[in-house]
């Protein structure tokens, strides 16, 4: 269990984390989200314990990170966006060196994370000469040698191909299905696929925390719907606007396959209403010809832009006054 209790973290007269407060429970994986300079990595910093809360408590399993420092480190795994490997070293020798440091049996860890991690292939090859995806896979079993019951991982696909991204994020699940694990990134496909959770940071201030799914219906835009129809856009948007529950009806390129006498409209719908029958019926009275009708839903990225974008307004008019 992670709790984290009105922690601030100032630096000079910069407030980088200010009074955020949040609990993870055992066996979650967690996405935490946030523009460049939010305070992401500032928070993992503090609860990994590289950081002190300038005001505040973290707590893992009931122990102060400042007060236990090393029984709260041993229980947590790191791994930072650049991870700091010794490039001129063999990754069996690597390894069985951070088994040393962190006083683990070498001959019981090291087999079991060369499976975990897919190490098999690179034991014996020099860490320098690894492809970046196979240095990320090296820098996780570094991260999972003392066999933590936190995992912390920030941007762990960063800078990988398709098929790297896609045997991390497979390792990343296995690992959630045992351990608490916190995934911060850029990628907000990769919070959806991974995450039953997401942690939203802006301007070192929390601006959410509940499921992808809770987010999206609480602070996603209204349900738009896609067409493409044949004739002028004017023409068409001014049929659709005669329709009650339309919000509002904007140009967009028609789909790839579409003839040229086709144009591409973008509705918006009020109270997330049922209105396509609707839609349909009045193009064929107004002999408008409908080729495609896609209902797009609120994205991850839809909220993320809200919720950020009205942070850094907030934060900029506090400023101002």
């Amino acid at each position: 269990m992670i709790d984290v209790s009105h922690v601030s973290r100032r630096f000079g007269t910069f407030r980088a984390v200010n009074d955020i407060s949040f609990s993870i429970p055992t066996g979650q994986i967690v996405g935490l989200l946030g523009p460049n300079g939010a305070g992401k990595t500032t928070t993992m910093r503090m609860i990994t314990g590289f950081l002190s809360p300038s005001e505040g408590k973290i707590l893992i399993d009931g122990q102060d990170v400042t007060e236990f420092p090393v029984d709260v480190k041993k229980k947590i795994g790191y791994m930072p966006e650049s991870a700091p490997l010794y490039g001129d070293m063999i990754v069996e020798d690597y390894l069985i060196y951070i088994a040393q440091m962190q006083n683990q049996n070498a001959e019981e860890r090291i087999p079991l994370l060369c499976n975990e991690c897919g190490l098999k292939e690179i034991m014996s090859k020099k860490i320098s000469e690894l492809s970046r995806g196979n240095r990320q896979r090296v820098a996780l079993a570094h991260a999972l040698m003392s066999n933590p019951e936190i995992l912390i991982l920030d941007e762990p696909t960063s800078g990988l191909d398709p098929n790297q991204v896609e045997d991390v994020r497979s390792i990343i699940r296995e690992l959630g299905k045992t351990r608490t694990v916190i995934v911060s990134t850029h990628i907000l496909s990769e919070v959806e696929t991974l995450c039953s959770r997401v942690i939203i940071i802006s301007g070192g201030s929390l601006v959410a925390d509940s499921s992808i799914t809770e987010l999206k219906e609480r602070f996603g835009h209204d349900i738009s719907i896609k067409l493409t129809c044949g004739g002028d856009f004017n023409k068409v948007s001014s049929v659709l606007k005669e329709i009650k529950k339309v919000e509002n009806v904007s140009e967009v390129p028609a789909s790839a396959d579409a003839g040229k006498k086709c144009c591409g409209v973008l509705v918006t719908i009020k109270d997330n209403s049922e209105i396509r029958p609707e839609i349909a019926k009045k193009l064929v009275e107004n002999k408008l010809d409908l080729y495609e009708m896609i209902i797009q839903k609120n994205s991850l990225e839809d909220v993320f832009h809200a919720l950020t974008n009205e942070a850094s307004a907030e934060s900029a008019q506090k400023e101002e006054n």
